[in-house]
């Protein structure tokens, strides 16, 4: 019987976590398009095969991290409760969502930078 309420722990838990950070990609990327275009100075293509770049790899960060904590253990002689499956998955679900904000607050600080950066070395450039 336990086991059966772990397997639907993550069949709960896979699919909140897998739609969190698409969701949260598409916000970012999408926006960080603008971001990109201007760091590269309107080259629009280079702009947007970076950023798809980018893209892909916070899927691969995020989405390998979410299966790396995936494991759900609970040991008790009296079994798991479905309260104690719900605490355990509000747990999981919450820490994630909290990893993809401070993830999200990484790659807007590098966004920033970047364009920093990118006006800088053109304000540079007319100055010469």
């Amino acid at each position: 019987m336990e086991n059966s309420k772990i397997i639907i722990g993550y069949l709960i838990y896979l699919p909140i976590v897998i739609a969190l950070t698409i969701y949260v990609s598409k916000m970012l990327f999408k926006n960080g398009r603008l971001f990109m275009i201007d760091i590269f100075k309107g080259k629009e293509d280079i702009a947007i095969a970076t950023n798809k770049l980018f893209e892909i790899g916070f899927y691969l960060i995020n989405i390998g991290w979410a299966m790396l904590i995936l494991k759900i253990s609970y040991y008790s002689i009296n079994g798991m409760s479905y309260q104690t499956l719900i605490e355990i998955l509000s747990k999981k679900i919450g820490g994630f969502s909290i990893y993809l904000g401070v993830m999200l607050f990484i790659n807007l600080f590098f966004f920033f930078r970047g364009r920093r950066i990118s006006r800088q070395s053109l304000k540079i450039q007319t100055e010469v």
